[in-house]
């Protein structure tokens, strides 16, 4: 069945192409809308400006294949091949493209609003400057991959392994990012307001400046991280570990911080007004000039900790254990 024969069958009004070897076809413009290519070899077909919208492409060998500017938006191509495919300027929006490998693939310029990489192999793809809002890449491989500058606002990438990846400048603002492993990552200045980061694992991590305002984010290893005036306002930090992190200045009002690790910690200056540490480890924290008023530190560990100059008018330091802390006046608390 060759390329002819497909557009003449397709104008009598069969869709059902499935199987069919059109390896190195011209199909340059052509009309294949809500066509079902399942299984279909087309191998450095050239199909650029196409109309494959809502095609079925279910395990089909696109490798090497010219679809520059080709609308594939809402096509269905699970378990399919694009190894080296060039998708320049290609529309996917809202395409299925899970358990798919992309490896070398060109996707510059291409509209991926909504689009499922869903266990999709993307190592080392260029998707700089991309708008990605809504994109699924749960558990995909992006491996080195170039996301300076993208908006990932709303992404799904719990799970991603992004090992080696550019973030440079990216938007994550309500992405899901839970269990991630993004140590030593450089997130400074970012807007991560509202992020899913439960679980994630950010050692040593940049985030000085950012906004992590109502962020879950239970659970997260931040051990070392520097997150110097960052905005974590009603954030979800429960069970947390930041052991010997820099939180100065850093604004936590009204953020759940129970049973969090805070031990050896600089909270020098940060502003923790109604923040719930209820059974926080604090021990050997710096919180010297941080304002505390209305915060609940029942149960809280603070022994050896320095609140010189803290504010804590109307705190609840009730069961809190005090001993060797250096209070407000300087004193050592017995």
């Amino acid at each position: 069945m060759d390329a002819n024969e497909i557009f003449k069958r397709y104008n009598s009004g069969e869709r059902d192409f499935r199987g069919a070897n059109l390896v190195s076809a011209n199909l340059i413009g052509a009309n294949l809308t809500r066509a079902n290519l399942s299984g279909s070899n087309l191998m450095e077909a050239s199909i650029a400006r196409a109309h494959l919208s809502r095609c079925y492409l279910l395990e089909a060998n696109l490798n090497g294949a010219f679809l520059y500017g080709t609308d594939m938006s809402f096509v269905k191509l699970k378990g399919g091949k694009l190894i080296e495919a060039d998708m320049t300027k290609a529309n996917l929006r809202g395409a299925q493209l899970p358990n798919t490998d992309l490896a070398g693939a060109k996707l510059s310029g291409a509209i991926l609003n909504w689009v499922s990489f869903y266990r999709a192999n993307l190592p080392h793809v260029n998707l700089c400057g991309a708008n990605l809002n809504g994109i699924n890449l749960r558990c995909a491989n992006l491996t080195g991959a170039n996301l300076n500058w993208t908006n990932l606002s709303g992404a799904r990438l719990s799970g991603a392994i992004l090992k080696g990846a550019s973030l440079n400048g990216v938007k994550l603002s309500g992405a899901f990012l839970n269990g991630l492993d993004l140590g030593a990552v450089d997130f400074s200045t970012m807007d991560l307001s509202a992020v899913k980061m439960s679980g994630a694992k950010l050692p040593s991590s940049n985030l000085t400046g950012s906004n992590l305002s109502d962020s879950q984010m239970r659970n997260v290893n931040m051990q070392e991280a520097n997150l110097k005036q960052a905005n974590l306002n009603g954030s979800n930090l429960r069970g947390g570990s930041f052991v010997q992190a820099n939180l100065m200045k850093t604004d936590l009002r009204e953020a759940d911080l129970r049973k969090a690790d805070l031990s050896g910690t600089n909270l020098n200056l940060a502003q923790l007004n109604g923040a719930d540490l209820t059974g926080a480890n604090l021990q050997g924290a710096y919180l010297w000039g941080a304002d505390l008023d209305g915060a609940c530190l029942r149960g809280a560990d603070l022994r050896g900790a320095s609140l010189r100059d803290a504010a804590l008018i109307g705190a609840d330091l009730s069961e809190a254990i005090l001993t060797g802390a250096t209070m407000p006046d300087g004193e050592i608390h017995s």
